[in-house]
């Protein structure tokens, strides 16, 4: 009787080596994610929020907002200006807006 216990007992290990290894290597990724790598992913997050409000005005209004300004007083957008640059280029009332967002680093 002994020894079928062993037996059952290998799969339970093996399983929780391999969880054990799944967490390292997950845990291993996150802590490995960078300053510029986060920045670069952060501006891009900031001008998909500000073109998604530019977008948002034109639908709602009929028209892309003139600048940065009337999104934030209208819409509740909020930029970080202490850590990134933004270009807002507003061509015409009917064409969506150039928008660039670059790191202050």
């Amino acid at each position: 009787m002994y020894s079928d216990k062993k037996k059952k007992r290998w799969p339970f290990w093996i399983g929780m080596a391999a969880a054990v290894l799944t967490a390292v290597i997950f845990g291993s990724r996150a802590i490995c994610v960078s300053g510029p790598e986060l920045e670069a992913e952060s501006a891009a997050a900031l001008k998909a929020a500000i073109e998604s409000r530019a977008l948002q005005c034109y639908v709602v209004e009929g028209m892309y907002p003139p600048a940065l300004s009337y999104l934030e007083e209208n819409y509740g957008l909020q930029v970080n200006t202490e850590d990134y640059y933004v270009i807002y280029n507003a061509f015409a009332s009917n064409l969506p807006p150039n928008v660039q967002v670059t790191g202050k680093r």
